[in-house]
């Protein structure tokens, strides 16, 4: 049976962990942790919070940059990338859970060049291979996500996803799924969920627009029939933005409000996907 969860971006940047009584309030089995810079996370308080609420970490979520971007020619960028990458995975391990999930192949942003697909794809094989080991010995997944043509230009379909899962080889990675993503590039949202099968281990369960799940045009009973149809029992967060926070409004492009508050949206979200699933 399917848990649901949240990333604490619904309300706040960066990490803050009253995002853990917000998504306890709100009625979420677990709670997404974005790290956006390891440095800052205080990984003691939160694991403080964790336990004095019901919330679980459902996922730890990774977020290169350009200068931790694992594709990058320049080899001290792709090492502090590794370096973040892993402590994304000690994070994990310190939160109790087993998923650190993202676009953990590239850094997140506009492409304005013509790129070298086929030698950033070998670089980024490579070093995850590398990463991958890590996360292995330490009994954690990374999950990479396929994300948009407007975000990434490395891995956008579920197919790529596979493909770069397939040559990087390893137990510990697998996919990630984000309907959002998906709703702009591939064919069949139900398909390319079906084409995960065992593979999928992680869920991002987004509306089109990115505001409340069930008030857009995500096909969500394609995407419930796909998910029962691969017997998949992982984690269903909502992931979503505010425009009040401006690293977060540009990093997204969120330029207007998606629901008439946050709190609104996860309750609602969290209403429709429950029915959902039943």
């Amino acid at each position: 049976m399917v848990k649901f969860g949240v990333i604490s971006w619904v309300w706040f940047y960066p990490f803050n962990p009253g995002a853990v009584f917000r998504a306890e309030e709100a009625g979420f089995d677990g709670l997404e942790i974005p790290v956006e810079d390891p440095k800052i996370l205080d990984g003691k308080k939160i694991v403080e919070a964790l336990n004095s609420s019901k919330i679980e970490c459902s996922s730890i979520c990774g977020v290169l940059s350009p200068d931790r971007d694992i594709k990058s020619d320049d080899k001290a960028v792709r090492e502090k990338a590794k370096e973040y990458i892993k402590s994304c995975v000690d994070f994990a391990v310190d939160f109790g859970c087993k998923i650190v999930g993202g676009p953990l192949y590239s850094a997140v942003g506009p492409t304005l060049t013509i790129p070298d697909k086929e030698k950033e794809w070998r670089i980024a094989v490579k070093e995850l291979k590398d990463v991958a080991g890590y996360a292995e010995d330490n009994n954690i997944c990374l999950a990479l996500e396929p994300i948009n043509r407007f975000e990434n230009h490395l891995v956008n379909t579920v197919a790529e996803a596979l493909k770069m899962m397939g040559e990087i080889n390893s137990p510990s990675v697998k996919i990630h799924f984000d309907t959002f993503h998906a709703n702009i590039e591939e064919k069949s949202i139900g398909e390319a969920i079906k084409a995960c099968g065992g593979n999928l281990v992680h869920f991002h369960s987004c509306e089109n627009d990115r505001g409340t799940p069930g008030t857009g045009h995500i096909p969500w009973s394609e995407v419930a029939e796909a998910l029962k149809a691969i017997k998949y029992d992982g984690y269903m967060v909502i992931e979503t933005f505010q425009p009040g926070i401006k690293e977060i409004a540009v990093a997204a492009s969120i330029w207007r409000p998606l629901a008439p508050s946050q709190d609104s949206l996860a309750r609602d979200g969290l209403k429709f996907l429950k029915a959902l699933m039943k």
